[in-house]
């Protein structure tokens, strides 16, 4: 446990002194188009990543890419972690992630995610938050750009099963895309609002995707179902293990 807190001490000392080089290094950067923007931003999630794995000895591992379509899609994944926030930028090459509005006011850090073409919903702003939602995302995709979407909209605890948010169903009726389903157990390594960071190998498996047409409560349903069914089995084996 010891060695776990010094490892996560130095991850969180070293995270906010690299974000603060990287933020103000990357002013110019918000004067560029909208790739340049993600480019940067990967840059500072790599290091990231590499920093997490140098301290706490925490790694990922993806498996089932080979289930992306290979045209336009809605990526909506387990939420139990800053982690996927980070490392789906990776993962998911290109994408545009729906995310609080109230991100993109955070200095220049969220200005690049607004200027990298990110998603901003207006929780508060009722249905024309799902409107504002669709242009972008329809804008997005134009591009040739994957929606990454949280469905239950915030983070969620292991073994948590919260409802899904009503924003994946309007992507998935009006984009009329695939969506694939992805589950994780990012929550046993940096779970939410803990200091700890545990050491070990996070899990990701993209699933085989929904295709369109499915009727909307059908497919709420299937979604929650693939996604809740395979998270647990992911936490399931890891715990085995410990």
């Amino acid at each position: 446990m010891m060695r776990q807190a010094i490892g996560s001490f130095l991850f969180n000392v070293g995270f906010y002194l690299l974000s603060a080089v990287m933020a103000v290094a990357g002013l110019p950067v918000l004067a560029l188009p909208a790739r340049a923007n993600a480019a940067y931003a990967r840059m500072w999630i790599r290091a990231t990543l590499a920093l997490l794995r140098a301290t706490c000895r925490l790694t990922h591992q993806v498996r089932g890419l080979e289930n992306l379509p290979a045209g336009p899609c809605i990526v909506a994944s387990k939420h139990q972690s800053t982690w996927e926030t980070l490392a789906f930028n990776l993962v998911f090459h290109d994408s545009a992630f729906v995310l609080k509005r109230d991100l993109f006011y955070i200095p220049i850090v969220g200005w690049m995610m607004w200027r990298a073409g990110n998603i901003g919903i207006d929780r508060a702003a009722g249905p024309s938050a799902l409107r504002s939602i669709l242009r972008d995302a329809r804008r997005a995709m134009d591009s040739g750009r994957p929606i990454i979407i949280f469905p239950e909209g915030t983070r969620t605890a292991i073994g948590a099963d919260a409802p899904y948010q009503p924003g994946v169903a309007a992507l998935y009726t009006q984009l009329k895309v695939p969506v694939v389903p992805v589950a994780l157990n990012s929550g046993l390594f940096w779970g939410r609002r803990v200091f700890i960071k545990k050491a070990g190998r996070i899990d990701v498996l993209v699933l085989p995707p929904i295709a369109p047409g499915m009727a909307r409560a059908a497919f709420m349903k299937t979604l929650h179902d693939r996604i809740e069914a395979a998270t647990g089995q992911l936490a399931a084996r890891q715990m085995t293990k410990e």
